[in-house]
């Protein structure tokens, strides 16, 4: 049975859904047999790091959405269609797709009117394709099931990777251009998306005073087409404050040299599918602090120090307590970097070659949901 990648999200920015369906692409084809790997059918408008990926297909008509919903599905008529970024052509048999959250539905305040009528009529169309359903962790699994309606046995659990990194090379340009020294500073990474809390992270720098050489360096954009903003007033107090480096979008190579010399990570966010930025921090041996809320928990497991991300006093105290202790920074740095290095793109990409075996064989899916990466 001819098998064939959704390759939407080659014309997009790498964020986290969009890493996911790379390196998923990049390790399935890794695994395949040169010459005959995983094709991946792509726009015209793709554009690196999507096109260094193998055996692309190119299909110029259309863009964005049209692209997915009229050209994809002709060009994929005689083969399953594998998409990995929540999204799918609607009117087409013989598909499995990747559900990453379903935000849509649990914090819908998040979201623009026209993203959020979108996505939800993808969702409501979904079940009725019958599509074997993936997503990456089992926080994910059950809020799925909960809102399509479907048996647990259709959604099966992927976790990511975060081994991606090796083969990044570290910016530490970004460093000196933010004029930032090692563990004097502390980064959050997030879009002004209001699930991120933004607003309550700024509330707890206030409370922090006491450590007045304390930077903090705030990565990450925003897109006002799907998200609706974080206060304004909140953002508009926070610029007058010296000790906050609006860094904005940056490069996976400054990321990761933000990582490596930051004295730890802030991640307040109310809402993930997975959480890839801590585990992201971890393998770069940055000590994180972490929200308890949804998949956080699952994904950092007891490598993270967890504060209550609804308050800004208990974010404020967990920052204080880390800043003041070297050795309980290294602790955390240490058992970060072991729990990070668990979680492998090959794994999964093993695993979901297996699921694309079964369905060639038509025999039921046999995978167990996972909770980790072993």
């Amino acid at each position: 049975m001819a098998i064939a990648i959704n390759g939407k999200f080659t014309s997009q920015r790498i964020t986290g859904v969009q890493r996911v369906a790379f390196e998923l692409t990049r390790a399935m084809q890794m695994r395949g047999t040169p010459g005959k790997e995983l094709e991946v059918f792509v726009p015209q408008d793709a554009v690196a790091p999507g096109t260094l990926l193998k055996r692309q297909r190119r299909f110029p008509w259309f863009r964005g959405n049209l692209w997915e919903q009229i050209t994809l599905p002709i060009a994929s008529r005689r083969t399953t269609l594998v998409n990995l970024c929540n999204t799918n052509p609607l009117f087409k048999r013989r598909q499995i797709v990747m559900v990453h959250d379903m935000a849509v539905f649990d914090v819908p305040e998040a979201f623009s009117k026209k993203f959020l009528l979108w996505y939800k009529l993808r969702f409501s169309i979904l079940p009725r394709l019958e599509p074997l359903i993936l997503t990456i962790s089992t926080f994910s699994q059950e809020r799925i099931c909960h809102h399509m309606k479907i048996d647990k046995s259709r959604v099966v659990v992927l976790p990511p990777g975060a081994d991606h990194l090796d083969r990044i090379a570290s910016d530490p340009a970004v460093i000196d251009r933010l004029r930032l020294t090692k563990d004097s500073y502390c980064v959050i990474v997030g879009s002004l998306d209001p699930r991120k809390n933004l607003q309550r992270a700024l509330e707890a720098i206030k409370q922090l005073g006491h450590l007045p050489n304390l930077k903090f360096v705030i990565a990450g954009g925003k897109n006002s087409r799907v998200f609706k903003a974080a206060s304004s007033a909140a953002l508009d107090a926070a610029a007058e404050d010296q000790r906050i480096i609006w860094a904005g979008f940056v490069s996976d190579g400054e990321l990761k040299a933000l990582y490596e010399s930051a004295a730890c990570l802030i991640f307040p966010s109310l809402y993930e599918g997975f959480g890839l930025p801590p585990l992201e921090a971890m393998y770069c041996g940055c000590p994180v602090i972490a929200s308890t809320h949804a998949s956080i928990p699952e994904a950092c497991g007891q490598a993270v120090m967890y504060c209550d991300a609804t308050s800004a006093d208990d974010i404020a105290q967990k920052v204080s307590l880390m800043m003041s202790d070297s050795q309980l920074r290294q602790h955390y740095r240490e058992i970060g970097l072991l729990h990070a290095r668990e979680f492998r793109w090959d794994r999964a990409a093993r695993d979901l070659l297996a699921i694309l075996q079964d369905e060639a064989n038509r025999r039921p899916f046999n995978l167990s949901p996972r909770t980790s990466a072993g």
